[in-house]
């Protein structure tokens, strides 16, 4: 019973001092950022001469979103003569190829590619479309993302520092008022990027590039060894080759593209199962590059494996749940009063939980959204089930390390629009978004209401 309860103790210890890091982090970056009084941005560079860039936006059975994503894309307001868009078709069976072919017909801009054989997922999607690809910079979206008119300059300008090997924009879902889920994805994504993303880049420290409303240096790429086909987060892969070989990777907040978020908790599952699971390979893959590289500094090494290890808070706190649940269940451990275990553990409880509350709600205030705290209590759906989904994720992530089995496959998020037909960007009425003077989209509050 003593080696039980010693080993019930450590883990509580290691739970206490693994989730108090990430809470003290969190608090960290979101008082930060809500005195931040200048955001680190590229807007007003000038004579920068703009590059010829590639937009690939790979595609697997997308006939309800491809003619959408294609169409903003053609209506942007980047210099046609130095812009090319490759269209892919990933082993589609759907009408996505026939939509690539007709716009490719329609608009020169437009290249399609046809993929049939090889090895299925986004990352040998961008694998093949970058060996064709003929930009200086290559710009990535999925295809359920709808880029303004301004986005592709946007995401160019931080590419005049020649050290910049990758950026990233901000994500925000359009759909969340289509279930309590997908609203609660809009309140975390705020958070992720208003808070973290911003913050991180402003600190010094990498902010992550998320293989979407992003680009990267076609040189820092061929550097770096190309796209890895064979993550299951490729974008998480490629961030991390690039700052452990030196590159610089930058975000850029004002760069707002609309996705779709999940509307169905079966399909977050899925979703955060594999980022979970690719998460962490990246984790084990190159935590020890991160420690050797001289590019990064101590500081830039820490928080580096701080994103890399998110996903272990997941199992480290279900952990120290079960270790709490032996120890206050076990008399023989009660060598202190209950009083004084419990007023520490609601303490730290107190601590930690209201963390992750702090950098919710700041990014609502941030947004000027101040209705979405409302949302916030909510949020213990999404945590819930989220732990669960990572959990399960990872236990059979390292089962099959052990066994030496084969991973799953890449899997594709469901789409829940109805068929596109490229007007979602017409302003009128019935448009989904309306863009302003800026070039920017905004979400049409009539089109969304029911």
């Amino acid at each position: 019973m003593a080696v039980l309860i010693a080993i019930a103790n450590g883990c509580l210890i290691l739970t206490v001092v693994v989730l108090s890091a990430y809470a003290i982090r969190h608090y960290w970056f979101t008082l930060y950022r809500l005195t931040l009084r200048h955001p680190r941005d590229f807007m007003e560079v000038v004579g920068f001469v703009t590059p010829r860039i590639s937009v690939l936006v790979p595609m697997h059975n997308e006939e309800k979103v491809a003619a959408d994503v294609l169409q903003a894309l053609i209506e942007c307001d980047y210099d046609w003569n130095k812009l090319e868009i490759l269209a892919i078709n990933d082993r589609s069976e759907d009408r996505t190829g026939e939509i690539i072919d007709e716009f490719a017909a329609k608009h020169s801009i437009v290249k399609a590619i046809h993929r049939s054989e090889g090895a299925g997922g986004k990352g040998a999607a961008l694998l093949e479309a970058t060996s064709q690809a003929t930009g200086e910079i290559l710009m990535l979206f999925d295809a359920d993302y709808f880029p303004g008119r301004a986005m592709l300059k946007m995401l160019v300008a931080p590419f005049c520092d020649p050290e910049v090997g990758a950026v990233m924009g901000r994500v925000i879902p359009h759909n969340t008022g289509a279930s309590v889920l997908s609203a609660l994805l809009g309140l975390e994504r705020a958070a992720g990027y208003q808070i973290g993303q911003q913050a991180r880049f402003n600190l010094g420290v990498t902010p992550q590039f998320g293989g979407t409303v992003g680009g990267v240096r076609a040189s820092a790429l061929r550097a770096v060894g190309g796209w890895n086909a064979e993550s299951l987060t490729e974008d998480t892969d490629l961030t991390f080759r690039l700052v452990v070989n030196g590159w610089k990777v930058a975000y850029v907040n004002r760069a707002e593209c609309y996705e779709e978020a999940p509307e169905s908790w079966q399909v977050r599952r899925t979703q955060i199962g594999r980022w979970a699971t690719g998460h962490t390979d990246c984790l084990h893959r190159f935590w020890p590059a991160l420690l050797g590289t001289r590019h990064l500094s101590p500081a830039q090494k820490i928080d580096a494996l701080f994103v890399l290890a998110c996903y272990w808070t997941a199992p480290t706190l279900v952990l120290g749940w079960i270790a709490s649940l032996f120890l206050f269940f076990t008399p023989a451990a009660h060598q202190v009063p209950l009083f004084a275990v419990a007023l520490a553990f609601v303490g730290y409880q107190l601590f930690g939980n209201q963390a992750t509350f702090f950098e919710l709600g700041s990014a609502a205030l941030l947004d000027g959204n101040s209705r979405r705290v409302y949302l916030m209590p909510l949020n213990l759906l999404n945590f819930f089930a989220s732990t669960g989904a990572i959990c399960s994720a990872l236990l059979r992530y390292y089962a099959r390390r052990i066994s030496g089995s084969q991973g799953p496959g890449w899997h594709k998020t469901r789409r829940y629009r109805a068929k596109g037909n490229g007007n979602l960007f017409r302003n009128g009425a019935a448009s989904l978004f309306i863009q302003g003077a800026n070039g920017l989209y905004t979400r049409n509050v009539e089109a969304h209401q029911p």
